[in-house]
């Protein structure tokens, strides 16, 4: 029986913090990291067939570029996470964090019930392929201080300023006079 080869679809693109690669299988994005280059990608897929493709993945960059710049706009993008069913749940989980806020690698293991791997919690989202789509980088020690992010402190540092701005800037909902909020 002969295998087939996966195709991954990537592009370079710029951003406020630096360039970045995103990659595409045929189910989603399944790659967003800052300062890689093609051996990255050989690296992560090494049994996949590589095409660059800036037409394809042209949208995909723009949206990249403009959800780093501004957290608040959804960037509506199709993902494919590739790892195992505990990373899964992790990266799941992480993009419940709510934008501008924090959780700690305790508290994150504690909502997925199991309070006692806040370890295995922090080695998923080392692990997370996805830069700011799936965001790992709202998660800090338990004093609430800014830990490692596998792109640079400096980055993870600059994306919670802009969350935290963009949410100060959203309005607040108000019910309508006489309504109860829900």
């Amino acid at each position: 029986m002969e295998k087939t080869m996966n195709t991954i679809r990537y592009a370079f693109g710029d951003s406020s913090l630096g360039p970045f690669v995103a990659a595409l299988s045929a189910r989603g994005l399944t790659l967003v990291a800052f300062d890689a280059g093609l051996a990255e990608l050989e690296t992560r897929f090494p049994d996949a067939g590589l095409v660059e493709d800036r037409m394809a993945l042209a949208e995909t960059i723009a949206k990249l570029a403009a959800m780093i710049d501004h957290p608040e706009n959804d960037a509506d993008l199709t993902l494919d996470l590739q790892g195992s069913a505990f990373e899964c749940r992790v990266w799941n989980a992480l993009c419940q964090i709510p934008m501008g806020t924090t959780a700690t690698y305790g508290e994150l293991a504690a909502r997925l019930g199991v309070p006692r791997q806040a370890r295995e919690v922090g080695e998923a989202c080392a692990a997370n392929k996805l830069a700011v789509v799936v965001p790992c980088h709202r998660v800090v020690k338990k004093d609430g201080s800014i830990s490692g992010y596998r792109w640079g402190v400096r980055r993870k540092r600059k994306l919670l300023e802009r969350e935290h701005s963009a949410r100060l800037l959203q309005p607040a909902v108000v019910p309508p006079h006489g309504m109860a909020a829900s």
